[in-house]
């Protein structure tokens, strides 16, 4: 014979463990409410047209709608003989390189300078960084006149000091030094706000022990401070890196790619071969060549930090 027992309300309460299994339920519920709008846009706006670009990649979809056929590898058969495809990723890589140093080695003279404890700290980090807010219209616009031969701020302080005049967007040897210049001037102060927030967390404990010993400052910096911002120095450099492989709104506001070629980058070439060129198809097996190109650039990265930190 079968008892229940009954609480003064009528029914027993419910056991712990119903009570923690009911609860973790409501708590999954409740978070994957909170990440499905994320899910939502993660899904229409990264996945599907990850997968929707690939598929267009065996195509020969163009904008005029004349092939949408199926051509296996034809694309990237193509883009792989591509003469100007390689010339663009030959600029890109250029411009990568001689680009990320300065915007390192800049960024951590700034950095030092300011951490010096130079007065009105506020007004040199507003300065260094205010550039950065910037938007890539406005910083090539400017650039532009800064660089015009015959206006130009830059060519008239130049005739000051006798130089002759420099034409530096129209000139081949020059251009992407010209563009570099205007991206320097734009982006240092992420890097430089990076290195700084570094140096500040590093303990006074170690300096005022060097003090002791006799080090002076440069002695200092390049003991000290330099070695405890190796780890900002890898994260600043594969940060640049990327951002300077996907350079597009500069090269093509202040030059088009131009002159003959010199400064076109990848990412213009991609966007010249779909949109003005009208072949989808052709220009997303480009994208995604140098899509492959950006994932291996990161894993060696990767694979030579750990190896660092190991």
């Amino acid at each position: 014979m079968s008892t229940t027992i009954e609480t003064r309300h009528g029914s027993a309460p419910a056991p712990p463990e119903n009570r923690h299994e009911s609860r973790k339920r409501r708590d999954r519920i409740h978070g994957w409410s909170f990440m499905a709008p994320f899910l939502v846009f993660f899904g229409l706006f990264l996945i599907w047209p990850l997968i929707y670009g690939m598929v267009m990649s065996f195509t020969g979809k163009s904008l005029t709608g004349a092939n949408s056929s199926f051509l296996g590898l034809a694309n990237y058969a193509e883009a792989l003989g591509d003469t100007d495809m390689w010339h663009s990723l030959g600029n890109t890589l250029y411009f990568t390189v001689i680009s990320t140093i300065p915007l390192v080695l800049v960024a951590l003279a700034m950095a030092a300078l300011v951490n010096m404890g130079l007065p009105a700290q506020w007004l040199w980090r507003l300065s260094f960084f205010a550039p950065f807010l910037l938007a890539s219209t406005v910083v090539s616009l400017f650039f532009v006149w800064m660089f015009n031969p015959q206006l130009g701020l830059i060519n008239f302080v130049l005739g000051k000091v006798g130089i002759a005049p420099v034409d530096w967007l129209n000139n081949p040897d020059v251009a992407m030094w010209s563009i570099v210049i205007a991206t320097l001037w734009w982006t240092v102060g992420f890097n430089f706000l990076l290195y700084l927030a570094a140096m500040q967390n590093i303990p006074e404990a170690h300096y005022e022990a060097a003090q002791l010993d006799g080090a002076g400052g440069w002695r200092q910096f390049f003991s000290i401070t330099l070695p405890q911002l190796n780890q900002t120095t890898i994260m600043i450099v594969i940060l640049q890196v990327l951002a300077s492989l996907k350079i597009f709104d500069q090269v093509y506001q202040m030059t088009g790619g131009g002159p003959g070629g010199s400064t076109r980058t990848i990412v213009q070439y991609i966007f010249e071969s779909g949109f003005t060129g009208y072949r989808l198809g052709y220009s997303a097996a480009i994208s995604y060549i140098f899509f492959g190109l950006i994932v291996f650039v990161s894993i060696a990265q990767f694979a030579v930090t750990r190896k660092r930190s190991a």
